[in-house]
């Protein structure tokens, strides 16, 4: 792999250089690679933990890329995502999206496809209404106390940084920046993705219904599935087990389908 593995745009969560199968995954709003750090623990302890080699996006504007300017046009980051992302394609890939992450994930496999012919195995898009979707939302046009009461409803942001002034001013330009390129995002009519899409919900969701997340259906010409779990919009905490078990999953009907393919 070389210099690739230095990427500021990819952390490592989970390496494994001899993985099948490598899995992306895209954070929320104002979200940083770290947040799935329980997850890749997850994934790592399930049955078959050298399938996969676990990696998550880093965007401008937070933590270790906190000195560099966020890119809020949501396009503009898709591009510059996949660019990233080429390198690590010479292995099949899982993507996992939640919230805004579900839509640049979206948006990445499209390019994946269209301009690189690199059909990644499942797009998991979690907490997120289908691209085609559109809701008039202005949260980055908000001053600094409205946009910390939509994350704190959101409860996908802890709380102590939530009080903490100086913790929360550091923060908030990646906030803004993020809901700005969501908010300002236009559906571009094209291809249906090839790859499967598989569409995860809490069933007390405030700003995603059933609905919403079911027209993901319309997005792929291969299969589609969508599971409604116990929770909020940030259901991943307390619904951990269930996507490793959906996840691991996956990863065996994938390689039942090679075997009887072989």
């Amino acid at each position: 792999m070389g210099n690739v593995l230095e990427s500021r745009w990819i952390q490592r969560l989970q390496p494994i250089s001899t993985a099948d199968v490598r899995l992306i995954a895209f954070p929320h709003a104002g979200g940083a690679a770290s947040y799935f750090f329980p997850l890749a623990h997850a994934l790592r302890q399930a049955e078959h933990p050298s399938a996969l080699d676990i990696m998550a996006v880093q965007y401008p504007g937070r933590q270790d890329r906190r000195r560099e300017p966020c890119i809020d046009d949501l396009q503009a980051l898709a591009d510059a995502a996949c660019r990233e992302l080429l390198p690590f394609a010479d292995r099949p890939l899982l993507l996992f999206g939640h919230s805004m992450g579900a839509l640049l994930a979206y948006e990445v496999t499209r390019r994946l496809e269209q301009e690189h012919g690199i059909v990644p195995l499942t797009l998991f898009a979690s907490g997120r209404r289908a691209p085609s979707i559109s809701c008039p939302e202005s949260v980055h046009r908000l001053p600094d106390s409205d946009v910390v009461k939509e994350i704190g409803l959101l409860d996908g942001t802890d709380s102590a940084l939530l009080s903490d002034p100086e913790l929360l001013q550091m923060v908030l330009p990646a906030i803004r920046g993020d809901y700005k390129a969501v908010e300002t995002y236009a559906f571009r009519p094209g291809p249906r993705l090839q790859c499967p899409i598989h569409t995860i919900l809490g069933d007390a969701d405030p700003r995603v219904s059933v609905e919403d997340a079911e027209a993901w259906a319309e997005q792929t010409s291969g299969s589609f599935e969508l599971s409604v779990v116990k929770g909020g919009h940030f259901y991943l905490k307390d619904q951990q087990d269930f996507l490793v078990a959906k996840i691991m999953d996956r990863l065996t009907k994938i390689s039942e389908g090679r075997t009887r393919h072989g």
